[in-house]
Order: C-alpha cells, then sequence, then structure tokens
C-alpha cells in the first residue's frame, strides 16, 4: 500500500486498514510503494517540522537486502558517504553514515517476492539522519548493489518491533514525542 489515505490510482490506500482513524490523521516520512515498515500517522501537524526539519538530527534506521555479497571496501564507501543523484538532475554527497552487515533478519514476516533462496545477497542495517527521495536505494546503488527489500525498523527510539502489516499501535501523545527526542508540544 502507499503511505496516503487517498489516491486517484487503483493502489492500496491506509484508509483500507481496518481502522477507525481520527479526522485529520496524516503519514509523517512517508515510504514509497516498494518499502515497508514503520510509519508514523498523527493528527499534529507540528510533528513533520519538528522531526524532519528541526536543526537536530534525527536517526532513521533501516534494513535492507541487496542483490551480492558487500565487500568491506563498498561497506566501508557506504559508511563514509557516497554520490548520489537528487531531484532536479544534481548530485549530493551523503554525509558519513552507519552501516553495518547483518544476519538475515528471523522474525520478518514473508512476501510473495521474497528473494530466491541461494542467490547471493546481503543483509545491512543503515542509519541515517537526514531521507533525500529514496536515498537508501541510491546510495546502494551507487556502490553497484541493488536494492531488494527496504524496511524501516526505527525513527530515533520509536521502533516497529513485532508490528505486523497493517498493524496500527496508538500511543500517548506525550510517550510518542519522548520515543522521538522532540520537545513536546501541548
Amino acid at each position: 500500500m502507499v503511505s496516503q489515505f487517498i489516491s486517484p490510482d487503483k493502489v492500496g490506500l491506509l484508509k483500507d486498514i481496518p481502522y477507525n482513524f481520527p479526522e485529520g490523521i496524516h503519514a509523517i516520512g512517508r515510504l514509497d510503494n516498494d518499502s515497508e515498515g514503520l510509519l508514523i500517522l498523527t493528527t499534529n501537524k507540528k510533528v513533520t517540522k519538528l522531526l524532519f526539519e528541526s536543526k537536530t538530527p534525527h536517526k532513521r534506521t533501516y534494513l535492507v537486502q541487496v542483490r551480492d555479497i558487500v565487500t568491506p571496501e563498498k561497506l566501508l564507501q557506504l559508511q563514509n558517504g557516497v554520490t548520489i543523484r537528487v531531484k532536479g538532475g544534481g548530485y549530493y554527497t551523503t554525509p558519513p553514515c552507519q552501516v553495518l552487515i547483518v544476519e538475515k533478519p528471523i522474525d520478518l514476516y514473508k512476501r510473495v517476492d521474497e528473494f530466491k533462496e541461494g542467490l547471493p545477497n546481503t543483509w545491512l542495517l543503515i542509519t541515517l539522519t537526514e531521507g533525500k527521495f529514496h536515498q537508501v536505494r541510491k546510495m546502494v546503488d551507487a556502490v553497484r548493489h541493488r536494492c531488494k527489500r527496504l524496511i524501516r525498523i526505527s525513527i530515533e527510539d520509536l521502533a516497529l518491533n513485532n508490528l505486523q502489516p497493517g498493524e496500527v499501535k496508538e500511543m500517548e501523545e506525550k510517550y510518542f514525542f519522548e520515543q522521538l527526542k522532540i520537545k513536546f508540544q501541548y
């Protein structure tokens, strides 16, 4: 599904989730159609500005499955920053970030298009403090790896944990702000 409640296209929408969302709710830090994982929904219009437009950077962590084996040299390139193409046709060098090679996560739900067993692939844990358009996909592409699966597992301390696709977890606003490490706004 896409991170929207309405769309002119025939796609799965947030409104299709069997949950009584409050009026005025919207998605923060959207996921593209080929990504999955943690999506924040809120009625507080200040959250986007406080989280993604503030001078204080906020961490976003992704589990990323890429085609082929990532070498130590390519891992170092990702960690130190790579040059990617950004909206408008320009180029941008990503700042250093945390990138680790990890074992295949066992508790992830299966998808129909799960990567075929036996084909060489690598799972990465990437933590960024910025989010350019398709940045993670472009970063792994810059070191000649194709992103096969992209799962946002956390934004600051707010983590996906065992939440399954389509599940909604409601939380108190004060706790929500604490987990995101942004100043509580009444």
